[in-house]
């Protein structure tokens, strides 16, 4: 296991806390690999955006991979905790990820984190900077791992301290809304899923938005085939724990009915 480049000295005690618990899994578990997406330097610190890779169980067809993206906005500390909850139920039960390999992103913004901010510390909104020239160092990182890891499907884990319920972005395509809708059932044993008919200022039908800000993170425009891509959103306000739970919850849910997905599409 990689130990992230760097002494543990030079980590704010924040994010040791956070980053530990994922590098303990990747001591004890063969199947996780921990890495560097990359680094920068702020104010005399070196701030890591790390990479963990769930090495899922082969079949008979190419592995799938999925990237798996968190605290994009620093204060949604929620789905971290699911990734983290994820990395260790697949280690002990590796079938649930066969045919994956799965990369997990536990915190995509480090100074947002520490400051427990939605921004990161130059005061950007990440999650609108995407693919647009942005200078961050946050966004280039990230940026280069989605143009040179290829995935197959994107899911990002977002809190909404604006709902009193789970909902998703679906982004107007069907597979997409496939994956979606199975996931947000599934996690309504945890949370409520919120079904208004407008949601963060978007048309939503059961807990579905179709639609999108400008910015997100998202595949490279060029790639071909498109992957899928979903955001799932729990509402920020209640338990930490059980956001984690129900993000968990989706998560498996996603990889299940895509793998179902893979099987109906090789049989047509």
């Amino acid at each position: 296991m990689v130990m992230l480049g760097q002494s543990p000295a030079v980590y704010p005690h924040k994010l040791r806390r956070l980053y530990w618990p994922f590098l303990g899994l990747a001591e004890t578990f063969r199947q996780i690999v921990g890495t560097v997406a990359g680094s920068f330097q702020l104010e005399g610190r070196r701030y890591t955006i790390p990479r963990f890779t769930f090495l899922g169980p082969r079949v008979n067809v190419p592995q799938k991979r999925i990237g798996l993206f968190a605290l994009v906005h620093g204060d949604e500390p929620s789905g971290a905790s699911a990734l983290l909850q994820l990395l260790h139920e697949l280690a002990l039960q590796p079938e649930l990820a066969a045919g994956y390999d799965l990369v997990a992103y536990p915190v995509c913004n480090p100074t947002g984190y520490e400051d427990d901010t939605r921004h990161n510390r130059g005061g950007a909104d990440l999650n609108r900077e995407f693919w647009r020239g942005s200078s961050q160092p946050e966004v280039l990182i990230l940026e280069e791992e989605l143009r040179t890891q290829t995935f197959d499907g994107i899911i990002a884990l977002h809190a909404d301290d604006t709902s009193d319920g789970l909902y998703g972005y679906a982004h107007g395509r069907v597979l997409n809304e496939e994956l979606l809708v199975p996931a947000l059932q599934a996690s309504e044993r945890v949370l409520p899923r919120n079904r208004a008919p407008v949601i963060d200022g978007f048309a939503a039908r059961e807990g579905v938005i179709c639609d999108c800000f400008s910015g997100i993170l998202a595949p490279a425009p060029d790639q071909r085939p498109r992957p899928f891509e979903i955001i799932f959103e729990t509402p920020a306000r209640l338990a930490l724990e059980r956001q984690a739970e129900a993000a968990r919850i989706a998560l498996l849910s996603i990889l299940a009915s895509y793998r179902a997905f893979i099987s109906y599409a090789e049989n047509l």
